[in-house]
């Protein structure tokens, strides 16, 4: 095992919890003149009928609000990690209005990647009555905790269109502070997180891939931390003979990563309101998203749109990452492949 560790980090992407929950600076509130420039935008394309799958930023025009999301992209891709775009009126939108600005919007940001094996770049967070003890069910499609994960994309993009009767909270935190922490207080359990560990692909496997890959949670590389991780498809990657076995010093270091995420000192929760749109790097930020109960109106009932993002100024990632994301270039990495080779936007779930 190596011996140096990677230094403690510092920069914005490195924060307390409780200190960003009392700025304010990261909601970006959408003036009247830009909500009509993005709903002229996507009303010319629902009005063609346009596929909205592969949309590029000439094809969804943005001439005052373009800038300001370059700006906001790079906020995330080099800033505190995420922004809360505020203010869609979805409330009155038609669901193809609010996904084609969603994804228009998006265009601006990177581009939009596959979300399974269906070739879903429109991905749809809700409640579909499943169980994540089922290996072949991912948990955004419950109503369970989630966890503290990252997503297999340079940047997630969600837009609220309905909330749930109660919880249902988004919570974030700073996994660079999250290492400080570990290295700090354990620096033996906190080199265990730079070795490779199996995490379950839950069957949305590639053609002549294995059912896990293998990338070490913490990853230092061209001098920076990013870091991949979701400890229930860890855990789950167990059920394979053939999967590298976690030792006891990594299931120690594991819970001491769960520990530190889930305290309070280091994350914070927001609520999404409907017509927010919620952008975060997974590169420097882990996400959660609590319980929730749903109204009994399946009309009301928890809705997210979701992008997967690869903008072309992302970061460096190291070689392995091409285990998950297919490539490691740049604004050409991430998500899953699709089996049909074919990208879809569909309106439902």
């Amino acid at each position: 095992m190596r011996d140096e560790l990677p230094p403690l980090q510092t920069g914005p992407e490195v924060w307390a919890g409780p200190e960003m929950a009392a700025r304010r600076d990261w909601i970006e509130p959408l003036s009247q003149a830009e909500i009509a420039e993005i709903e002229a935008a996507a009303g010319r394309l629902v009005r063609s009928e346009v596929d909205i799958a592969a949309l590029k930023p000439d094809d969804f025009p943005l001439p005052t609000l373009a800038p300001r999301l370059g700006r906001m992209r790079a906020e995330v891709l080099c800033g505190r990690g995420f922004v809360l775009l505020r203010g869609l009126p979805v409330e009155r939108w038609p669901l193809r209005l609010s996904a084609t600005a969603f994804v228009g919007i998006g265009a601006h940001l990177g581009t939009a990647v596959s979300q399974n094996a269906q070739g879903h770049v429109l991905g749809h967070v809700r409640d579909l009555g499943l169980s994540s003890d089922d290996p072949a069910v991912r948990i955004y499609q419950t109503a369970e905790r989630q966890t503290f994960h990252t997503d297999s994309c340079d940047v997630v993009g969600l837009l609220c269109l309905q909330t749930a009767l109660r919880g249902g909270e988004s919570a974030l935190l700073s996994s660079g502070a999250v290492w400080n922490d570990m290295r700090r207080r354990r620096p033996d359990l906190a080199r265990w997180l730079l070795q490779p560990v199996a995490t379950d692909r839950r069957a949305e496997v590639p053609p002549g891939a294995l059912p896990y890959f293998t990338i070490p949670v913490c990853n230092w590389f061209e001098n920076r931390l990013s870091v991949i991780y979701q400890r229930q498809y860890i855990d789950s990657a167990q059920r394979f003979a053939q999967a590298p076995r976690l030792t006891p010093e990594q299931v120690m270091a594991l819970d001491l990563f769960d520990d530190i995420c889930n305290d309070p000192a280091f994350h914070f929760l927001m609520q999404l309101q409907r017509g927010d749109i919620q952008l975060v790097h997974n590169h420097t930020l882990l996400h959660d998203r609590t319980a929730f109960t749903d109204h009994p109106e399946p009309e009301r009932r928890r809705h997210l749109l979701r992008l997967w993002l690869a903008p072309a100024d992302a970061r460096p990632l190291p070689p392995v990452f091409a285990q998950r994301y297919g490539s490691v270039v740049p604004g050409a990495r991430g998500g899953v492949p699709a089996r049909s080779g074919r990208l879809v936007a569909p309106l439902a779930s």
